[in-house]
């Protein structure tokens, strides 16, 4: 290996560990923050080692409750966006290419949107139709900008359709929701799994759009960020260590039987 190689390489790896440690070294230190006795989230200075942050959180019946809401609220935004997004999605790759611009352009909008004014206006046009804040506001506001990561990722995956399956469908007698059901459907089933799933993470963590239409409600995102500004305790750390911890055994859950199916001989 020459002199060049080995520098390229050096670099290569001190740049994966720097990046490691960029996205990492957060979560490890905000995990860590949930077994310090001070009362603040910090590791400096380290008080002493504690599992009662871990009590305290089962004990704070506020932040279950603003947890519970922003659970049906994600559910509600799914039920919503995923089947928008996808008569999006197929409206879209079926326009010709002149409408097909303009209709990208004006679905894709919402996301060039700064979520605050998405909540100011759904807050201001269902007011005047008596309507205030609370969760039905929110699953709108926020599947209003969902509905385009739906859309967007339904579309790469029709990318890869091969159409002439659904005329061959219809060539067979089929009618156009047998064909839908039966091959457009299963072909788009790993897209609504994903899009389902991204749609969940997006609502969960939005809070700029939320703020605005959430009247009374008060969901997780919420209730932390007035916690920051009257008290933050480690026990919020403590939920957010146990919420990774169950995304991280899930990721490898599924990736255990994703390759378990791959490697299943076909029958």
């Amino acid at each position: 290996m020459s002199g060049s190689e080995r520098i390229f390489n050096a670099l290569f790896w001190l740049y994966l560990v720097a990046f490691g440690l960029y996205l990492f070294a957060p979560l490890i230190i905000m995990g860590a923050a949930a077994f310090n006795e001070s009362r603040f989230p910090t590791v400096i200075p380290w008080q002493g080692t504690t599992t009662d942050w871990f009590a305290a959180m089962w004990a704070d019946r506020t932040m279950w409750q603003s947890l519970w809401t922003s659970l049906i609220v994600a559910v509600c935004v799914v039920v919503v966006a995923v089947p928008i997004g996808t008569a999006a999605a197929l409206v879209l790759t079926s326009l010709h290419a002149r409408a097909k611009g303009f209709a990208y352009a004006l679905m894709v909008s919402p996301l060039l949107t700064p979520g605050v004014v998405i909540g100011i206006s759904t807050l201001i046009l269902w007011r005047q139709l008596g309507i205030g804040g609370g969760i039905f506001l929110i699953v709108l506001a926020q599947s209003t900008f969902i509905i385009c990561y739906v859309m967007l990722m339904v579309m790469a995956r029709l990318q890869r359709f091969d159409r002439t399956q659904e005329e061959a469908a219809l060539g067979l007698g089929a009618s156009k929701v047998m064909v839908f059901r039966r091959v457009t459907l299963p072909f788009l089933r790993p897209a609504l799994l994903a899009a389902s799933g991204l749609a969940v993470l997006q609502s969960v963590e939005n809070y700029n759009t939320t703020l605005f239409v959430r009247g009374f409600e008060t969901p997780l995102t919420v209730f932390i960020a007035t916690k920051v500004r009257t008290g933050l305790t480690p026990a919020v750390n403590a939920l957010a260590l146990i919420i990774i911890a169950a995304t991280v055994v899930g990721a490898i859950a599924f990736e255990i039987a994703r390759r378990r199916r791959a490697g299943r001989p076909s029958p």
